[in-house]
C-alpha cells in the first residue's frame, strides 16, 4: 500500500439517527487515536521479574479530533447541537485505504476562532462513548 491522501481521512456525523453519514464540513486536518489502559498482575512469582499484564483487561477508549474553516453547514449545526444537549450519536471516521471505525462519541469540545484578516476558523474534539465497530476494506 502507497501514501494516502490526508483528505481521505473523514470524520463523518449521523445527522437525523437513522444511519445517514454525512462529512462535517470545512474540515482540513483530522485525527483519530485508539488507548487501552493496562491491568498490572505483576507478583513475586512473575518470570525474571518482568511486568505482567492481564489480557483483555483494562477500559478501551477512542478520540477523534478535528479543524478546519468554519462554514456553518449542516454539520456545524449538528455538531453544535451534539455539544450542548451531550448527545452521544454515531460517528464514522473513514480511514484510507484501511476501513471505517463507528461507534457512538460525544462531543466534548467545540472551538471557534477567527483573525481580523483571515478565515473564521473551528477546532472540535470527540471521545468514545461505547462499543466501537471497525471494518475493513476488502
Amino acid at each position: 500500500m502507497g501514501a494516502q491522501n490526508g483528505k481521505d481521512l473523514l470524520i463523518k456525523v449521523d445527522l437525523t439517527g437513522n444511519g445517514q453519514f454525512q462529512t462535517i464540513a470545512g474540515l482540513r486536518a483530522t485525527r483519530v487515536s485508539f488507548n487501552a489502559d493496562t491491568v498490572d498482575v505483576t507478583s513475586l512469582e512473575s518470570q525474571g521479574g518482568w511486568r505482567e499484564l492481564l489480557a483483555g483487561a483494562g477500559v478501551k477508549t477512542a478520540a477523534i479530533s478535528g479543524s478546519g474553516v468554519f462554514k456553518d453547514a449542516s454539520t456545524d449545526e449538528r455538531a453544535r447541537q451534539i455539544f450542548f444537549d451531550g448527545e452521544t450519536p454515531n460517528f464514522q471516521v473513514v480511514i484510507p485505504d484501511f476501513g471505517v471505525v463507528e461507534g457512538a462519541f460525544q462531543v466534548t469540545s467545540l472551538e471557534y476562532a477567527g483573525s481580523h484578516n483571515g478565515e473564521a476558523t473551528y477546532e472540535m474534539s470527540l471521545a468514545s462513548a461505547g462499543s466501537l465497530s471497525f471494518v475493513a476494506v476488502v
